[in-house]
């Protein structure tokens, strides 16, 4: 159908969209964790007198995968659930926001963005039978929490990624408004 369009219905179709507010909806990301602290100001100047640059949640994921893990875009993108040009563009927008908050010495602030958390993988001991939650990204435990034994698997019920926020916060993706 469109590819008999011509150029001068292509233009209006786009002013429509832009005017209307029809732009294609953003996919959810997955993220393996929420961030430890999300928030980052320099050392000895109030609060109060610094501007703030906003960090997104798929943004921190992507500096995780990207400059801590060392997973070359292709495969950060994988964990993410996003094509890898779409990876490029989250990564690029965080390392330009993190510049800007050393650079000009501005606080960095972790929140928002349109994400999905990964769930808890699970664990069962074969000495014990225990059974135990770990959050993705936090590593395979050596041992069991309860007996201390070193035969150990992961459960095979609920494996994989989950459509929660985790700790029961609902379902779905958090899209949530930035400033």
């Amino acid at each position: 159908m469109f590819q008999y369009l011509t150029y001068y219905e292509h233009i209006l179709i786009i002013r429509l969209n832009e005017e209307f507010g029809m732009a294609r909806p953003i996919n959810c990301r997955r993220v393996a964790s929420m961030p430890q602290a999300n928030y980052f100001k320099p050392r000895g100047i109030p609060l109060s007198e610094l501007e703030e640059v906003i960090l997104t949640i798929d943004e921190f994921e992507a500096i995780r995968l990207a400059d801590l893990e060392n997973l070359y875009q292709e495969q950060a993108a994988e964990k993410m659930k996003i094509s890898r040009p779409t990876f490029g563009r989250i990564i690029d927008s965080a390392h330009k926001k993190v510049a800007e908050a050393l650079v000009k010495g501005k606080a960095l602030k972790i929140e928002g963005g349109e994400f999905e958390m990964a769930e808890m993988r699970k664990f069962k001991c074969y000495e014990c039978q225990h059974t135990w939650e770990l959050p993705y990204g936090t590593g395979r435990p050596e041992t069991c929490p309860s007996c201390k034994s070193n035969k150990i698997r992961r459960a095979e019920e609920e494996r994989g990624y989950g459509r929660g926020l985790g700790r029961g916060q609902g379902r779905g993706c958090a899209r949530t408004q930035q400033k």
